[in-house]
């Protein structure tokens, strides 16, 4: 174990060998972002103070530490339902270990570090970790076949549990610079290495995200086999000939497991959202550091397929409940909504590797769409319960199966709540990055972070109200006198785009420009990929004010979208609204907007954390009578929702009388 640990320490200590290939753009890293903001600073505390406490407290409560310490025995039975558990843990260690970096407590890394001993005790003495073998090897969980990897393929999910711990080893690193678990992680990541490849064992890993903690070991370590091994997982998509290609059942021609052609080939999103998301973002990474534009141009196609055919108004994909996946192109029903946080979650991933390949402010867009709406609506204002689906309609007449109601604290298969709790501390991350003397403007969030343009210190501050407020305010502070490009993002929804694809449109134009002023002037810029570029020489406390006009916006769907036809979504700046029971007399299936009808706006701070509300004096059909009556509207952010208790919600309204249910409540 010390010489382990020594080559470990020799291998971080060194300079990563120079790569000819990379992204183009570098992310400004989070831990040298510093948030001052309402919306997002609040939410990464409550995931410090509640959610990361509470999930590790079900880690303890169902078992799952329990099966570290069974498997460290060698004896017991594997006590929970999936052998995919053990990612619970590594996922609430990434994001206790993120939060560590942000908020340093020493009580939590001590836990963390009892917890790295039983995972270390737990790893057999060639680097396998996988307690549902381990345990007890001659009686099995039922879908990890008798010898190791042998339904890797399938439903074993080993290589799924050791992505999940490559990624939890690299955040505890960077956080702590503790190599505790990173030790155990290098030792699994080598057997994974000498077990797969070229002239060893074969396969298309079943629930990806090896591929990206694969990646994530590479930049730590230097290790080339690890880059190597992954770009192999990928190069092995469609080239298993147990399928039947001409069978629909994507179960049965690998399409729900990405592998029914090889990656090079596809063009369109399919099966299993969240597997899908993380393939398509190990794509990316893997597209950036080989320089491999044929994977460059498959997950380009994949991606106009998504934001064009398979996206919700909200940002959420994977429509389809049997199998949590992708459905037929246009096919994304209302009522029977499933939309995976985790999809949302991996969806956001996969558009910020799209950006530093491409620099293109359209994936921030669906990025920001995503994280603003169909992915923190999966979590509680209090940290506490989740959401596992996000349905998109829920009526008093209908109930499926798919659809959940109210949150809950936990489920069997608990992945959403600890994948929750490693993104919301990781938002700090997004906010900025830079290319050479561009500094990119991402997300506007009150925060300041420094950063290094020409061998010189620059450090920005932010002030906003975002994104309740349209007024962005930058303030840049060089060291000296320093000519280079601030490139700000102007949202697609700033400049009448609903989204980067014809699948929504906003009905109405805007009237209000977007204004941008340097101390005081309105300045000239030009328009990069969605940017506002302003390059100048900056001098020190240079103040930057953007102004964008945050209209109430009634979106439509286009017409391959036929459940949707002749009605509207509403959205404000990046918040997609919603309306809820609670505010509307107790029913949201009988209302109708029409076009005619005046919104206005107020924010009410004792309101769900504080929320700008859209009134309105709308149709009903009185659910008494049947009459139309006019009543008062409030909408809500979607985000929002099931925080008050269960009852009905809609995101889509009929703007006539026809499209509107005319149902007696009982």
């Amino acid at each position: 174990m010390k010489t382990l640990m020594l080559l470990v320490a020799l291998s971080l200590s060194a300079a990563l060998p120079a790569q000819q290939n990379d992204y183009a753009i570098q992310g400004v890293p989070f831990t040298t972002v510093k948030l001052k903001d309402n919306f997002w600073l609040p939410r990464i505390l409550v995931n410090k103070r509640a959610t990361i406490p509470a999930s590790f407290k079900r880690c303890e409560a169902t078992g799952r530490i329990d099966n570290f310490k069974k498997a460290a025995a060698r004896k017991g039975k594997f006590g929970t339902k999936f052998p995919f558990d053990d990612t619970d843990i590594y996922k609430t260690i990434e994001g206790a270990s993120y939060t560590l970096a942000l908020y340093p407590d020493e009580t939590e890394e001590r836990y963390i570090d009892h917890l790295i001993e039983y995972i270390a005790n737990a790893q057999e003495p060639d680097g396998y970790l996988y307690t549902a073998r381990t345990i007890n090897p001659d009686s099995v969980h039922p879908w990890s076949g008798k010898e190791r990897w042998e339904k890797e393929r399938e439903l074993s999910h080993e290589l799924y549990n050791a992505g999940h711990l490559y990624e939890a080893a690299v955040a505890h690193y960077m956080a702590t610079k503790k190599t505790n678990l990173l030790n155990i992680a290098v030792k699994n990541a080598d057997l994974v290495c000498s077990v797969f490849g070229p002239g060893k064992k074969h396969v298309a890993p079943g629930h990806e995200i090896v591929e990206m903690g694969l990646v994530k070991m590479y930049r730590v370590t230097g290790k080339k086999e690890y880059l190597a091994t992954a770009k192999f997982f990928i190069e092995e998509r469609g080239r298993y000939q147990g399928y039947d290609p001409n069978n629909k059942d994507p179960w049965k021609n690998g399409a729900y497991w990405q592998d029914h052609l090889p990656v090079k080939q596809q063009e369109e999103a399919v099966g299993h959202a969240v597997r899908a998301g993380y393939l398509y973002s190990a794509v990316a990474d893997i597209a950036a550091l080989t320089g491999d534009d044929s994977l460059l141009n498959a997950i380009d196609k994949i991606w106009t397929n998504v934001v064009g055919k398979k996206m919700y108004v909200q940002g959420s994909v994977g429509a389809i409940g049997n199998g949590e996946r992708y459905g037929e192109n246009y096919e994304l029903p209302n009522a029977t909504a499933y939309n995976e946080t985790c999809a949302a979650i991996s969806n956001v991933y996969w558009n910020y590797r799209m950006f530093l390949l491409h620099g293109e402010s359209k994936y921030f867009d669906v990025l920001e769409k995503t994280l603003y709406n169909g992915l923190i609506s999966g979590v509680s204002l209090d940290g506490k319960s989740f959401f596992y689906t996000n349905a998109m309609q829920i009526t008093n007449n209908f109930k499926h199966k798919d659809i959940e109601y109210t949150r809950s604290g936990w489920f069997e298969c608990s992945c959403c709540p600890t994948n929750l709790a490693r993104l919301i501390p990781s938002v700090p991350g997004y906010v900025y990055a830079q290319k050479d003397d561009q500094v990119f403007v991402n997300l506007f969030i009150n925060s300041n972070t420094r950063l290094t343009v020409k061998n010189t210190a620059v450090e920005l501050v932010q002030q906003n109200n975002y994104p309740w407020d349209g007024g962005l305010s930058f303030t840049v502070v060089p060291a000296r006198e320093l000519s280079f490009a601030m490139l700000i993002r102007i949202p697609g929804w700033a400049q009448d785009e609903a989204v980067p694809s014809s699948l929504y449109r906003f009905t109405t134009s805007q009237v209000q420009p977007v204004s941008i002023k340097v101390n005081g002037v309105a300045t000239q810029y030009t328009m990069q990929h969605g940017y506002a570029v302003i390059k100048r020489d900056w001098k020190k406390n240079d103040k930057i004010e953007v102004m964008l006009p945050m209209e109430i916006k009634r979106v439509a769907a286009g017409e391959q979208l036929a459940e949707n036809a002749g009605k509207i979504a509403l959205q404000r700046g990046p918040i997609v609204y919603c309306a809820e029971w609670v505010d509307n007399n107790g029913s949201t299936s009988n209302l109708f907007i029409p076009d005619n009808t005046v919104f206005t706006t107020k924010f009410k701070p004792g309101l769900l954390k504080g929320v700008t509300v859209l009134r309105a004096d709308v149709a009903a059909i009185d659910t008494n009578t049947g009459n139309v009556i006019k009543q008062k509207f409030t909408a809500i952010p979607y985000y929002s929702w099931a925080n008050r208790g269960q009852g009905e919600m809609a995101v889509w309204f009929p703007t006539a009388i026809k499209g509107a249910a005319s149902t007696t409540r009982h």
